[in-house]
C-alpha cells in the first residue's frame, strides 16, 4: 500500500549519504519516489550511491551539497527539489551532528553548529517545504530525533536540548497543518549500528581501557534493554509506514525505536 501512495513523489532527505539517512532515501526509492540526496562525503562515493539508487530502483536521484547550517542553503535544497521534480512531497530532516563535553567546557561553537544542524535545520526545512505541500493537499514531514529527545545523558547538554525542541517542533507543526492533510512525526532511535558508531568504538576503548565486547555490552547498549543495535533498515521502514495511507491519522508523534530504553 505504501508503494501505491509514494510511487512518483518526490522525498528529500538530509544526511543521506549514509547510515539512518541513506537507509531512508533507499527505502522511498523503492517504494517509487524519486530522490534528493543530502550530505558531506567525498564526491566519488556520493555518485556511487546516487546511480545506485537510480539503478536498483528505476527513480530518478539528483544530490544537493547544501550546507544544513545555513538558513539560505536549505531554502534552496527546497527550491532544488521542486525545480526538478514539480514538488516535495516527503520531507525526512535526518542531518545531525554531535559533541560530548562538560557544561562548562563546551565550546561555544560547537553548541552553535549542534543547534544550528540539529535543531533549526530541521525548522527551516519545513518553513520552506509547507507552502507546497499545503497548495498539493498532501505530506509527510519526518524528522530523526533520538531517545535523547525522551531522556537525557551527561556531557551531551547541545545535542539533547536540539532533540527535546524536535520534539517540540513536531508537535506544534502537526498541530498547526492537522486539516492540511500533511502529517508531522519524529522518530527517536536508540543506539543504531552505522559507520559513524562504528568509528566510536576505538576511542572510547582508548578512554575507557576497555575491550571492543565490553564498550558495545556496557557503553554503547548499557541503557536499551534488548542489548541489541537498533538498524537503519528498522528506521527506515518505520519512516516509510508514516508516508503510507493507515499511518494518515499518526501526526504529532514521537516515536521510539530504541530497544526498550525509554520504557522504564
Amino acid at each position: 500500500m505504501t508503494e501505491m501512495v509514494i510511487k512518483g513523489r518526490t522525498a528529500i532527505v538530509t544526511g543521506s549519504t549514509s547510515g539512518i539517512g541513506l537507509a531512508c532515501a533507499r527505502a522511498f526509492a523503492g517504494a517509487g519516489a524519486n530522490i534528493v540526496l543530502n550530505g558531506m562525503g567525498g564526491a566519488a562515493d556520493v555518485e556511487k550511491e546516487r546511480l545506485a539508487i537510480e539503478s536498483e530502483f528505476a527513480v530518478k536521484a539528483i544530490y544537493s551539497p547544501a550546507d544544513m547550517a545555513k538558513p539560505s542553503e536549505i531554502a534552496g535544497l527546497i527550491a532544488l527539489g521542486e525545480a526538478t521534480f514539480g514538488a516535495v512531497d516527503i520531507l525526512v530532516n535526518n542531518a545531525g551532528v554531535q559533541h560530548v563535553s562538560p557544561i562548562e567546557e563546551f565550546p561555544l561553537e560547537k553548541w552553535d553548529a549542534v543547534i544550528a544542524i540539529n535543531l533549526s535545520a530541521a525548522f527551516h526545512a519545513i518553513r520552506a517545504a509547507v507552502p507546497g505541500m499545503k497548495k498539493r493537499g498532501w505530506g509527510r514531514i519526518i524528522t530523526t530525533a533520538s531517545a535523547h529527545s525522551r531522556v537525557a545523558s551527561p556531557f551531551k547538554s547541545a545535542y539533547v536540548a536540539a532533540k527535546h525542541g524536535i520534539a517540540g517542533l513536531t508537535k506544534t507543526v502537526a498541530l498547526e497543518l492537522a486539516r492540511s492533510k500533511i502529517t508531522c512525526n519524529c522518530i527517536s532511535p536508540g543506539y543504531v549500528w552505522t559507520p559513524l558508531v562504528e568509528r566510536q568504538i576505538p576511542n572510547t576503548m582508548n578512554a575507557r581501557k576497555m575491550r571492543r565486547d565490553e564498550v558495545i555490552s556496557d557503553v554503547l547498549l548499557a541503557a536499551q534493554p534488548t542489548k541489541e543495535f537498533v538498524t537503519v533498515e528498522q528506521v527506515a521502514s518505520l519512516a516509510l509506514f508514516l508516508c503510507s495511507d493507515e499511518a494518515a491519522q499518526i501526526t504529532g508523534a514521537n516515536l521510539a525505536i530504541d530497544g526498550g530504553w525509554t520504557a522504564a
